[in-house]
């Protein structure tokens, strides 16, 4: 148990320190990663307008942040919770397994977000 819990702070630690670096260099120059999807076809994926989310949580500018992507910043507690239960689970049994309903809610959410990204490229339908 151990074990597992040092390899999940190790892993979290190297997750936010990218996410820190990024997010200063970022603020710093003002680049930012561009949407690959949205380079090619001029459409917006589910996931465009992420990174200026989080940024904008950071600066806990939470209108901004609704704004550039409001279907993931409303799923965004679900997913935390998901993702604490299922650490949580792994630290404890070493199972990296979902549970039935987990698997239905993550699947309900992708779901969700590919409705979103049909959503938010229909005519007169502006967010960010």
């Amino acid at each position: 148990m151990k074990k597992r819990l040092y390899e999940v702070m190790k892993k979290g630690a190297v997750v936010l320190a990218i996410g820190c670096a990024y997010s200063i260099f970022h603020i710093t120059t003002g680049l930012g990663i561009p949407c690959v999807i949205h380079e090619i076809t001029g459409l917006k994926c589910p996931g465009c307008g992420v990174t200026r989310m989080l940024l904008a949580l950071i600066r806990l500018d939470f209108r901004a942040a609704f704004g550039y992507n409001a279907v993931l910043l409303c799923m965004l507690p679900l997913l935390a919770a998901l993702l604490a239960v299922s650490v949580i689970r792994y630290i404890r049994t070493g199972s990296r397994k979902l549970t039935r309903p987990e698997n239905g809610i993550m699947w309900a959410m992708i779901v969700i977000l590919l409705a979103w990204g049909v959503v938010r490229n229909l005519p007169g339908v502006y967010f960010g």
